[in-house]
């Protein structure tokens, strides 16, 4: 649970002062604190395009199992922001997807950069701080982007990194937005994990079927030798290869 601890302390001349702090106690360790060894296969839960109506549902089944998973948001339903800010208050990595998800942002470098900085200010005012996580709408390798300027994913997968940014991709698709269908979602989770030391799973938190496949998933994970991890600029980069 989140408890509230008071101290309090009053000198001799009987000055005194309180102060507070908020400590979190776990029934077991979260997966990114477990020791693990240099063969451990870790999970990267990764969910795109929220949040929305169902991202409390979401962060409700991660909570209860502990485990901690990577939001690329978006500002399209602007009712729901502050579920980043709970998002990032439960240790869940926040990263950038895009501001609107229009794909007109690819029309020009200035247009990608004022979407991904107008996403960033919002991020801010949810947690805190600026995030250097990123992944382009479409991934790096889209090829939508060709439609509104030729060459310019090669030329913003190199920008964004020169700028500080690391951006991922994916190498486990859960196809949730090519079916409702939440077992086919599941399977399709767990046999793309199979040999991968880093599995990065692309999600939606959009997508109700993809919501109700999270328990199955974790629960195989769990009972298969896999750890869940957050992703962070140092963590091993899955790219695509850029098509346009």
């Amino acid at each position: 649970g989140v408890y509230t601890v008071s101290y309090s302390v009053k000198d001799s001349a009987g000055h005194e002062t309180t102060a507070q702090r908020t400590v979190m106690v776990f029934s077991k360790l979260p997966d990114s604190s477990r020791p693990e060894g240099p063969e451990t296969p870790t999970v990267y839960l990764t969910f795109d395009d929220g949040p929305c109506a169902y991202t409390a549902g979401l962060l409700d089944i991660l909570k209860e199992y502990h485990v901690n998973a990577t939001f690329f948001v978006t500002a399209q339903f602007p009712g729901y922001l502050d579920m980043i800010g709970r998002a990032h208050k439960e240790w869940h990595a926040i990263a950038v997807h895009t501001l609107t998800h229009d794909f007109s942002i690819y029309s020009s470098t200035a247009s990608y950069f004022e979407d991904l900085y107008a996403m960033q200010e919002i991020i801010k005012e949810q947690t805190g701080s600026y995030t250097d996580l990123i992944r382009f709408p479409g991934g790096s390798s889209n090829t939508v982007s060709a439609r509104y300027c030729p060459g310019i994913m090669t030329t913003l997968t190199q920008m964004v990194q020169a700028r500080g940014y690391q951006y991922f991709d994916w190498n486990v698709g859960s196809n949730d937005t090519g079916t409702n269908d939440s077992e086919e979602i599941y399977q399709n989770v767990i046999s793309g994990i199979q040999g991968k030391k880093n599995a990065v799973v692309l999600m939606h938190d959009i997508k109700p079927a993809s919501i109700a496949s999270v328990e199955k998933i974790i629960q195989y994970c769990r009972a298969n030798g896999y750890r869940f991890d957050t992703l962070c600029a140092s963590s091993a980069a899955v790219h695509h290869p850029v098509q346009n």
